[in-house]
């Protein structure tokens, strides 16, 4: 006759509770990580303008200068922490 027994990771997950698990450092570390993701993104906008404008047939390493430091002003003031009461 078989004996049926549980494998140890069924009762480990019967005693879990949902929700009952702390979740600051999940909750830090996305925050991290959506932090990191936008201003890299604007980062790598603003690169890649000033690098077509300043690379393309006619045009200025100037005006490709200017057009990056531009995008990252209005980037800046688009994507800074919006303050909470």
């Amino acid at each position: 006759m078989a004996v049926s027994r549980k494998p140890a990771a069924a009762s480990k997950t019967a005693a879990y509770v949902h929700g009952s698990q702390e979740i600051s450092e999940q909750a830090s570390t996305f925050s991290s990580f959506i932090t990191l993701s936008k201003w890299g993104s604007l980062a790598i906008a603003a690169v890649l303008l000033a690098l077509t404008i300043a690379f393309q047939p006619g045009g200025s390493i100037i005006g490709g200068l200017f057009a990056g430091i531009v995008l990252t002003a209005v980037g800046v003031l688009a994507l800074k922490s919006k303050k909470s009461h």
